[in-house]
C-alpha cells in the first residue's frame, strides 16, 4: 500500500524519512496519533477475555518512570546536598 498508511514497524530504514514527512504534526494530527495508540493498547492488553497483569503493570511502570522523570533534577539535587 501507499506509504503513508504503513505502520511505523513496516517502514524500512530508508523509506523513514519519507514516512515521517508525510505525517500530520497538527494538534489535530497528533491528538488523532494519541487516541489510535491508546485504542490500539486497550485493545491488545486492556478489553481482553482472559487478560493478565501485563497491561496494568506496562501503565504503572510507565508511570513510575514519567513520575521520576520530574522528579529528576530534585532528585539530583538532594544526592548532593545528602552526601557532601
Amino acid at each position: 500500500g501507499p506509504l503513508s498508511e504503513r505502520p511505523l514497524m513496516e517502514v524500512r530504514l530508508g523509506e523513514l524519512h519519507t514516512w515521517v514527512s508525510t505525517c500530520n504534526f497538527s494538534p489535530q494530527g497528533l491528538l488523532g496519533a494519541m487516541q489510535k495508540a491508546w485504542s490500539s493498547y486497550c485493545a491488545k492488553y486492556i478489553h481482553v477475555r482472559r487478560g493478565g497483569p501485563a497491561g496494568i503493570s506496562m501503565l504503572l511502570a510507565g508511570y513510575c518512570l514519567l513520575s521520576y522523570g520530574w522528579n529528576y533534577q530534585h532528585l539530583k539535587q538532594y544526592r548532593w546536598r545528602k552526601y557532601h
